[in-house]
């Protein structure tokens, strides 16, 4: 398993129990709090230099510089993020559409 996936569970399941967080409904602030925006965009960031590193693994191959061994195990490493990346999006926008739905 990836290590961005990893820490993005950790963090969601930090996020559920309330671990690291006050009651905001009692007016103290949340401590060591980790917003949802700020974590897909480490995601998509930790994504976008995996397939960056997979293409120039590619190009290395290209030239013989690279094994096929690594330039295969980046390629897997970088759809595995991007899958994750885009299962998340879709997620949000499920849940999205569900908000819509619902009746005021």
């Amino acid at each position: 398993m990836d290590l961005a996936a990893i820490r993005a569970y950790a963090a969601a399941a930090q996020n559920a129990t309330g671990a690291g967080s006050s009651n905001p409904l009692q007016g103290g602030e949340p401590s060591d709090r980790i917003d949802f925006g700020s974590m897909v965009m480490d995601a998509v960031g930790e994504t976008e230099a995996a397939i960056s590193t997979a293409e120039n693994l590619t190009g290395q191959a290209a030239t013989g510089q690279a094994e096929l061994v690594d330039v295969v195990t980046a390629v897997a490493a970088a759809e595995v993020q991007l899958e994750t990346v885009v299962a998340v999006r879709d997620q949000v926008i499920k849940a999205y559409q569900e908000i819509l739905r619902m009746p005021i």
